[in-house]
């Protein structure tokens, strides 16, 4: 006699087992074939800005949150903190896109070197187009702009080559483009700096299709300079804070998070040195109820934060190592009001 299918299948396999039946904190979603990451190991962050929870959060733990680019001396708590040194493992700013990311492999090996330089700001200081927000004084000429921009691709590439443990979030589908070369920027020009010109500037909506291709080409070329790097890809679960799309923002919203969240099952189907870890669901789950955001309902909290990383650490290290994230509630409310998020600049450049 022929069994039913779904007789012998674990628990978690049954809504109303592993999700209804449950307490909302307890939903454990992680993956179970996952690797492990050892104290000592490089795990090296990079995404949207839900990233910096992440990395937050691993260093909590007790584990080693690389940083391959190190504010000089001298810089006091809040310099470090304004230049972002430290908010991810090299100082390239929010990275919403795999386009992006793939180009800053390309731009750090010297594969791609974009036509745009740089753009002025209204004070006549220029930014880095591709990382905008992370001098807050801005540059007084190019040349040491492109100082800065050489030692951080340098530090790039000394992160790729000598990581354990990638985690990379993906953020968004919408963007921005350079017309001339197709370089994908993370701000709008003119939200932060530059200016916007329908003639040099286009922007795009990647499909599903699109991201997995990019991202399994950026997994290649990692690959080819780290043969014994893992990664972990995980989706944001803030929402977009606005939409150029000709449609409601919810929708578009709606359409960004199921692209990226496609493109990362069929990434990991095809690459199995990468894993995905389900931060997404577990902020927007419908056993929340919606709790897990703030009154804005973009703003992800603490609480928030702290479950996702209980989940982490459960899938990614030994039952030995384990630990609850342990910072003062307080403490922690006020560091997620502290994360960098470029994309908020467009709300500020229309106040």
């Amino acid at each position: 006699m022929v069994k039913n299918p779904y007789a012998d299948l674990p628990a978690e396999r049954f809504w109303r087992k592993a999700v209804a039946s449950l307490p909302p904190f307890a939903l454990a979603p992680g993956p179970s074939a996952a690797f492990t990451i050892a104290r000592e190991a490089r795990v090296a962050t990079a995404g949207s800005c839900f990233a910096q929870h992440v990395a937050r959060a691993l260093g909590e733990a007790g584990f080693h949150h690389y940083l391959s680019e190190i504010a000089p001396e001298g810089l006091s708590p809040a310099a470090v903190a304004e230049r972002q040194y430290g908010t991810y493992s090299a100082r390239y700013g929010n990275v919403y896109t795999a386009r992006q990311l793939l180009q800053l492999f390309d731009r750090a090996y010297g594969r791609f070197v974009p036509e745009l330089s740089a753009w002025e700001r209204p004070d006549g200081r220029l930014v880095d187009p591709f990382r905008p927000l992370v001098e807050p004084e801005g540059f007084s000429d190019e040349a040491a702009l492109v100082e800065s921009r050489a030692r951080h691709l340098a530090a790039v590439r000394t992160m790729f080559e000598s990581l354990d443990v990638f985690v990379f979030t993906l953020g968004l589908t919408e963007g921005w483009v350079n017309r001339a070369d197709g370089a994908m920027l993370p701000v709008a020009p003119g939200v932060a700096a530059g200016s916007f010109d329908p003639e040099r500037h286009a922007f795009v909506n990647a499909r599903a299709g699109a991201v997995r291709d990019d991202m399994l080409a950026f997994l290649e070329r990692l690959f080819t300079v780290n043969p014994g790097a893992r990664v972990i890809l995980t989706v944001s679960p803030v929402p977009l804070i606005a939409s150029y799309a000709e449609r409601h923002v919810l929708v578009s919203n709606t359409y960004s998070k199921a692209a990226l969240r496609v493109a990362a099952e069929e990434i990991c189907a095809a690459e199995p040195r990468a894993v995905y870890f389900p931060a997404y669901e577990i902020v927007t789950s419908t056993a929340n109820a919606g709790r897990y955001y703030d009154d804005d309902l973009r703003s992800v909290t603490p609480v928030a934060v702290a479950h996702v990383m209980r989940v982490f650490l459960g899938a990614f290290t030994q039952s030995t190592e384990r630990s609850v994230v342990a910072s003062p509630l307080g403490l922690e409310y006020a560091r997620a009001a502290s994360v960098v998020c470029d994309e908020e600049a467009i709300e500020r450049s229309l106040a």
